[in-house]
């Protein structure tokens, strides 16, 4: 697996991750657009035009996918089971078109699961910044995270 299993994470740890991703104004509309998210402030360029930014700014939902998103291929591949809250979301600023997010994870905390043998429960905050690093979005996450197979499961699974 390419991510980190439950063993690798340690209280306190911060990532800064590489892969950086500038925002479209295809991807705004397309989100939107399949999220049913007709707020005019995403879609209508008249509208925002008119508004306090002067201008479209990004669905937020959009940029909360794009900040979890952008830590997976550090952190998490193939080694998370499942999502089991975000919480404390918040959008100190927006993100525009043409905004590039880059993304800081750090480890709040870690315990091994009560009611299952195979995973461990990881609270990542994911901070996600745009090209000036101002933060534009906050995640505390609470992950299942797979513990590191056994010699014998891997040898078996191989």
């Amino acid at each position: 697996m390419a991510g980190y299993f439950f063993e690798d994470f340690e209280e306190g740890q911060i990532f800064d991750h590489e892969v950086r991703r500038t925002v479209t104004e295809y991807d705004n509309m397309m989100f939107s657009c399949m999220t049913m998210n007709t707020q005019p402030l995403h879609i209508d360029a008249e509208f925002a035009s008119k508004s306090l930014y002067g201008e479209r700014i990004v669905n937020s939902m959009f940029t909360l996918a794009l900040v979890v998103g952008l830590q997976v291929t550090d952190l998490t591949l193939g080694t998370t089971l499942g999502n089991l809250a975000m919480t404390d979301i918040s959008f100190p600023r927006p993100t525009f078109h043409g905004d590039t997010i880059h993304v800081r994870t750090t480890v709040l905390d870690k315990r091994i699961s009560k009611s299952r043998n195979d995973s461990g429960i990881v609270n990542l905050r994911h901070e996600g910044f745009n090209q000036n690093d101002e933060l534009v979005a906050t995640v505390t996450r609470t992950a299942l995270i797979a513990v590191r197979p056994s010699d014998s499961e891997t040898r078996v699974s191989e």
